[in-house]
């Protein structure tokens, strides 16, 4: 089997905020929000800009794949032999925005990428909740 047919697993998590996507698209894509609750970075909301996330544990290369302004936003994230890609879906509802965050590419053989990416994503969105409470 190739490369290309191997089957890969997704990380899903879904949150309804009580924000505006404007408000959410700002927490995504600013570079001084994103360290707030994800990690140090020098993100741009530029398709084909390459940054990187640093954290204590080590670092995440990402490039810029889809940039919908307050509707869809997509990077590249490899780190450590995890190569996949992130896609946050914002979708505006009657009391603020529902928000999907979908990372694509876990491959079965490397269950670790996996279980990591399913623990800690919630965690990254609590703390983005936080985040977006203190925003004007």
């Amino acid at each position: 089997m190739s490369d290309a047919e191997v089957e890969t697993l997704s990380v899903v998590v879904e949150r309804e905020f009580a924000h505006s996507p404007d408000k959410i698209w700002r927490a995504l894509t600013q570079p001084q929000l994103i360290a707030e609750w994800l990690m140090k970075n020098e993100f741009a909301p530029v398709v084909g800009h390459a940054f990187t996330l640093r954290a204590e544990w080590g670092s995440v290369t990402c490039r810029v794949e889809t940039v919908e302004p307050n509707r869809r936003l997509a990077y590249s994230w490899d780190a450590k032999g995890l190569d996949s890609t992130v896609t946050w879906t914002l979708t505006p509802t009657e009391t603020g925005t529902h928000l999907r965050m979908e990372q694509v590419g876990f491959r079965p053989e490397r269950p670790q990428f996996f279980e990591g990416a399913r623990a800690g994503w919630p965690r990254f969105l609590d703390n983005l909740e936080q985040v977006l409470s203190k925003l004007d």
